[in-house]
């Protein structure tokens, strides 16, 4: 008996350990320790960690403070950057009332 093998793209399986809700929010602000860098859009959510998009250069492991809408900043980590758009882990869980008022706000 004879079989081919052939080869398959790796599956991408979710690593994360909360589900990410959509949203689109634009008042959303990427800064340093010092200084604001850019304006971004908020794209998806979870109480862990974002992803946004915004035409700033940013590397995995750099930390950014981010605020969204009237929020204090929230420390994070770049955990991946991709085409304009990048993903953050919160240094800690973000609160679940400001959850709560990000995944229900309309833009």
């Amino acid at each position: 008996m004879t079989s081919q093998y052939r080869r398959v793209a790796p599956a991408r399986l979710e690593q994360r350990d909360a589900v990410r809700h959509p949203v689109l929010i634009s008042r959303t602000t990427i800064g340093d320790q010092t200084r604001k860098i850019d304006n971004a859009m908020l794209i998806d959510l979870s109480i862990y960690g974002c992803s946004i998009e915004a035409n700033i250069a940013v590397k995995s492991g750099q930390r950014l403070w981010l605020s969204f809408s009237c929020s204090t900043p929230i420390p994070s980590t770049v955990i991946w950057c991709e085409g304009g758009k990048l993903g953050c882990r919160f240094d800690e869980a973000i609160d679940r009332d400001l959850f709560r008022s990000l995944t229900l706000a309309a833009d």
